[in-house]
């Protein structure tokens, strides 16, 4: 994992208000699309889930799931992503998705994001049948518009506490 270390959130000189005004407005956007990949995921909302990725993005949990044992495929492409994730959840796991210490760096129409995710997984059947993860995410995101769009995201796994093997069984 390759973190964002920048020893300053904005590049963006000080005495050009309009250039502060876009460099933030791109910061915003570019967390936001983070934001919707975990609240999709936590409502199980399929558009907002999918709002989150490009149509050729890829999710790569190979180096999380590692630390369990469990050896996932790489998703590649919006559809199978949604797909997969919303398909092993919707019905059969609760999730719920904190966002911390993110940090961006912006380069045109490109952008790298790191940061820290809690996610809670609950069986829905089984409450007791949990795993909570704090997870490092190294995303690649892509402008769309006037939004960004994630283009590839590897998560890998600081720490986990229950039985990650129970909850991402299908």
């Amino acid at each position: 994992m390759t973190y964002v270390t920048e020893d300053r959130a904005l590049t963006a000189p000080a005495a050009d208000p309009a250039a502060t005004v876009a460099e933030l407005r791109d910061r915003a956007e570019v967390l936001d699309a983070l934001y919707r990949f975990g609240l999709g995921q936590d409502l199980k909302d399929p558009a907002l889930f999918a709002s989150a990725f490009a149509a050729d993005a890829e999710l790569d949990f190979a180096p999380a799931a590692a630390k369990w044992g469990g050896r996932p495929p790489l998703m590649v492409g919006r559809d199978t992503i949604v797909t997969t994730i919303l398909g092993l959840f919707t019905g059969r796991v609760d999730t719920t998705h904190q966002v911390t210490n993110a940090r961006v760096a912006l380069d045109g129409g490109t952008a790298r994001l790191t940061a820290l995710v809690e996610a809670q997984h609950l069986l829905t059947a089984d409450r007791g049948t949990f795993a909570l993860l704090k997870n490092p995410y190294d995303v690649d995101l892509v402008r769309a518009g006037h939004r960004w769009v994630i283009r590839r995201l590897r998560i890998d796994n600081a720490w986990y506490t229950g039985d990650p093997a129970a909850v991402f069984s299908a």
